[in-house]
């Protein structure tokens, strides 16, 4: 999968109601033969001829009349998502390729904004565009104007052909993990209900780069906490000095912050990176970020941008195909680096695991440069693994989490609070469906082995897990076109949905505090 360019930061059916009354269907106009319709309508005919000429004249007439009330067939673009298939052994390819409907919760539908309109707001250049045009000086070790290209996306993944279909090649980067506030700034300037009268917004976006301006000031030891909270400083005072910001004291504002949360929780100045979250005039804006603060309801956390960014609803239905009859060959893999620095590393325990059961388990060890962005090694990986071992990354959660599911890899959790306390709008309600938590504790003093946990996993369970999996990956992604995809709902998609939903709710009395 897609490494950063930069360095990483630390319902039952509805039933039907019977009519109270009960339906007459002997009207004076029913008929139940051509006769009786004749009966009724043509009481002087008394030829036999002629009551025959009329009895077919009437059957041609009925024929007409219910030939026309049967509607047209439909020729509106149908776009399914293949069904599950059966596997006779988890680790041998599946062949079979069929198509069932596409889940609701992932089709747009044909509604007219019926939860509101956004209205973006127009920020000083500082806060966004003059921080893309200083690309250069954005991480303190190399330029950052390559992760910035294509809107945000990145290079194409030049590397990556020999990996997945040949015509969906095209539709991969090399996408950094931190660039969500281009990626939201661009498609929501182009979304349905954007409004440019901030008379007639439910919502109002604040398109500041706030995670591209501290990221520069996070690894440098003499950045003073001015100057890693100067940006947000400044977007604050500016928003609200606006009259729709203190309408509501911030309440229907929201914006992307591309970092995690602990990245702008700063609590003294000398500890790590910003206090953005901590101002004052943060406390009622709807955040969304990578990695959420559980505790904290502003917070909302969204998928890390992957590599794989459809350009179409058939990009999406193909690489569900190609993910649910890839050949497995391994029950497990993991991939990742040892934290030499961290006491009782729990990656380091997981490699020397896993390359102690080389027969069941692929491993590639991310020292050095071995994963960086120009290889293939770490997708190739999770499509050919059942699981994918998935323990925290530098905070509790880590891109990889994605990179996995995308493939269709089911993942292997040790912290809940890596996925199932961050992506409550991104993710099945049922844990157990898409993904397997093993308690870390255990595989530390040696009394469950990572291995044995995994091969109590029957060919059928495996399956329906894979499925689910498979099912939400449109909501892991985020498409290339500004407008979005044709009828799939992307990931950005679902967190306005989200957004717009909550601030709904938020009109209810008594709501806010």
């Amino acid at each position: 999968m897609m490494f950063p360019l930069s360095n990483p930061s630390s319902a039952p059916e509805p039933q039907i109601k019977k009519p109270k009354t009960t339906l007459d269907f002997r009207r004076k106009d029913s008929f139940k033969s051509p006769k009786a319709f004749l009966a009724a309508h043509h009481p002087s005919c008394n030829q036999i001829l002629l009551c025959l000429f009329l009895s077919i004249f009437s059957i041609q007439i009925l024929f007409v009349v219910v030939f026309r009330s049967i509607p047209p067939p439909s020729h509106h673009r149908s776009h399914h998502f293949p069904a599950p298939v059966t596997s006779h052994h988890h680790l041998t390819p599946t062949l079979t390729t069929t198509t069932a409907p596409i889940s609701a919760s992932t089709v747009k539908g044909e509604t007219s904004c019926e939860s509101g309109k956004i209205f973006v707001y127009d920020l000083p250049s500082p806060l966004n565009h003059e921080l893309v045009s200083h690309c250069d000086v954005l991480n303190p070790w190399s330029s950052s104007c390559a992760a910035l290209t294509n809107d945000g996306f990145g290079p194409v993944a030049a590397g990556i052909p020999s990996a997945v279909p040949e015509n969906l090649a095209a539709a991969w980067y090399w996408t950094d993990q931190f660039v969500t506030e281009i990626l939201f700034h661009n498609r929501i300037l182009n979304h349905k209900c954007r409004t440019k009268d901030p008379n007639n917004a439910t919502a109002f976006y604040i398109p500041f780069y706030v995670g591209l301006a501290v990221g520069k000031f996070l690894w440098l030891k003499n950045s003073s906490a001015k100057e890693r909270d100067f940006h947000c400083e400044m977007m604050l005072k500016w928003v609200q000095d606006q009259p729709y910001f203190t309408r509501n004291d911030g309440w229907d504002h929201f914006l992307t912050m591309g970092r995690i949360s602990w990245d702008f929780r700063r609590s003294k100045d000398e500890d790590w990176g910003s206090s953005c979250i901590h101002k004052p005039g943060m406390r009622n804006i709807t955040r969304l970020l990578i990695e959420r603060n559980p505790w904290d309801y502003f917070d909302v956390g969204v998928p890390y941008p992957t590599g794989f960014h459809p350009r179409s609803d058939n990009d999406v239905v193909q690489w569900q195909d190609f993910v649910r009859n890839r050949s497995r060959k391994s029950l497990f893999c993991f991939a990742g680096a040892k934290r030499s620095k961290i006491k009782n590393d729990f990656r380091g325990l997981l490699l020397s695991h896993c390359k102690n059961e080389s027969d069941s388990c692929r491993v590639v060890d991310c020292a050095g440069s071995k994963c960086s962005n120009g290889t293939s090694i770490i997708l190739e990986t999770f499509l050919d693994s059942v699981f994918c071992l998935q323990p925290r990354g530098d905070s509790f959660t880590r891109r990889s989490i994605f990179d996995c599911m995308i493939a269709g890899s089911i993942p292997v959790l040790f912290w809940k609070r890596s996925a199932y306390d961050q992506y409550e709008w991104f993710l099945p309600a049922e844990p157990e469906s898409y993904s397997v938590f093993i308690d870390r504790n255990a595989v530390k003093n040696g009394t469950t082995s990572v291995r044995k946990v995994l091969e109590r996993y029957g060919e059928d369970e495996i399956r329906r897990m894979r499925e689910r999996v498979i099912e939400y990956i449109p909501k892991f992604l985020y498409a290339r076109p500004d407008e979005g995809l044709q009828t799939i709902k992307d990931a950005f998609d679902v967190a306005i949905d989200g957004v717009l939903g909550r601030f709904k709710e938020q009109e209810q009395p008594g709501y806010r505090w």
